[in-house]
């Protein structure tokens, strides 16, 4: 097993998903260091205190001792784009990159509509974990992409929660209802995608920092430990503090895990 070396205690900062490497982002208060999530690793940390993470500007972590998480008022960032609908939210629109409409599937028949710039199609629906994705238009801005996701959107859902995530972790692909679904589309492109999970059931959800990384997919993290499996959504461990571990292989979750 493989275990990254890390001070006593440090603030997770931040995440990588998987499409952009999975990695944990750890602060020691000043200098933040990327730390991968690879098949094989071993993790071995307790959960301390959490609060607000902050701002990451490269390698430099401004803290924030504010109790909101996983960020403060004055650290959250909300991207206006994510909620636009064809109507700019910004005082100037400037999304003029080509953009791409896309179909992505979860299994076992969760299907979404969604946008992004056409030269991160792919990555962006490996970000997400999706098992299967099409390329359904192309179209010069995001206000016009936007549009045609909020009429397909009046069909299929634009969000996929949590715990249908997790539910896709041990599932195979409807692939029947996913190909009457792209029946009604103009497809320009597939892609598939494989996260090596292996699992014959479903993982437990789960708060933790400790077990064996089996793999991650999204920004679901899928630890071992004993013969079970849990699955950790890395946004619920941004904003705590990791206290070196080892001895103590005692589960450590949120109470609303139950």
């Amino acid at each position: 097993m493989r275990e990254p070396t890390v001070p006593a205690a440090v603030q997770l900062v931040g995440y990588e998903p998987s499409g952009r490497g999975s990695a944990l982002r750890l602060s020691d208060g000043e200098t933040v260091s990327r730390h991968p999530l690879e098949p094989g690793t071993e993790l071995a940390y307790g959960l301390g205190d959490r609060r607000c993470a902050g701002a990451v500007d490269g390698d430099v972590h401004y803290p924030c001792d504010r109790p909101a998480t996983p960020y403060c008022e004055h650290h959250a960032d909300t991207w206006v784009c994510a909620r636009c609908t064809g109507t700019c939210l910004k005082d100037e629109m400037d999304c003029y990159q080509d953009h791409a409409v896309y179909l992505a599937a979860f299994a076992p028949a969760t299907f979404k509509v969604g946008v992004t710039r056409l030269e991160r199609l792919e990555t962006r629906l490996h970000e997400q974990g999706a098992d299967r994705g099409v390329h359904v238009h192309t179209v010069s801005n995001g206000r016009i992409a936007r549009e045609i996701e909020a009429e397909i959107a009046t069909r299929l859902i634009d969000r996929v929660r949590t715990p249908a995530k997790v539910a896709s972790l041990s599932a195979t692909v409807d692939e029947d209802a996913w190909e009457e679904l792209l029946a009604g589309y103009d497809v320009r492109e597939r892609f598939s995608f494989e996260y090596g999970l292996e699992l014959s059931s479903r993982p437990v959800r789960e708060t933790i920092a400790a077990g064996t990384v089996r793999g991650v997919k999204g920004r679901l993290l899928v630890l071992d430990r004993g013969r079970t499996s849990y699955a950790v959504d890395l946004r619920d461990l941004v904003g705590y503090e990791l206290e070196s571990d080892r001895r103590s292989r005692r589960l450590q979750s949120s109470l609303g895990a139950f």
